[in-house]
């Protein structure tokens, strides 16, 4: 029961992107495509997972034992940036065409705040390995429900007649705004 808690809140009620305002600019740098939105998401997904994985283990068996916990966050910045290389190889060698549709929005996953931000709050939480893994992997399914969401709503107003003056970012900006009230209903589920 705990896990299915773990997951319902980091997917729906406490959206990373949502409700906690992390990884904004791949949020609104992405979205344009349906399908772009996806290839992103399932990168933001591997590095989640993996990064959660490896930083856990990492600051429970090095950086706790040998009483350096304030290395916590630039050990965390490395390592997401190891793995988002190794993504960006894996991408490059197996599809081309996402790597070249993702274009820096793929080298931007290292610097993405919702990477770093997931794994620093794992640790937090205290979590053990499982619900860490766990957490995290749901709140990077999170971030691409939301970042889905957002790109299909985006393909749909191209067809739409918006006043100049709002197209581009602020019709998006004020699209995210109420996909975030309308995630805030999901609150009093959990």
């Amino acid at each position: 029961m705990e896990l299915l808690k773990i997951i319902i809140l980091a997917l729906i009620v406490n959206n990373v992107v949502l409700a906690q305002f992390l990884g904004i600019c791949p949020f609104l740098g992405v979205s344009n495509k349906v399908s772009t939105s996806i290839g992103m998401g399932g990168a933001v997904i591997f590095v989640m997972a993996l990064a959660n994985l490896v930083t856990y283990l990492l600051y429970n068996f090095l950086l706790v034992p040998l009483h350096i916990e304030f290395m916590q966050t630039i050990t965390f910045i490395f390592i997401i940036a190891f793995l988002v290389q190794i993504v960006e190889i894996i991408l490059k060698k197996s599809a081309p065409a996402l790597y070249q549709a993702l274009g820096i929005y793929l080298p931007l996953i290292t610097t993405n705040c919702a990477v770093l931000g997931i794994a620093i709050l794992a640790i937090q939480k205290d979590y053990n390995l499982i619900y860490s893994v766990i957490y995290s992997s749901s709140t990077a399914v999170g971030f691409t429900l939301a970042l889905i969401l957002i790109a299909g709503i985006r393909e749909q107003m191209e067809l739409s007649n918006i006043p100049k003056g709002m197209k581009g970012f602020p019709i998006s900006l004020v699209t995210a705004g109420l996909l975030s009230l309308a995630f805030m209903g999901f609150s009093g589920m959990v």
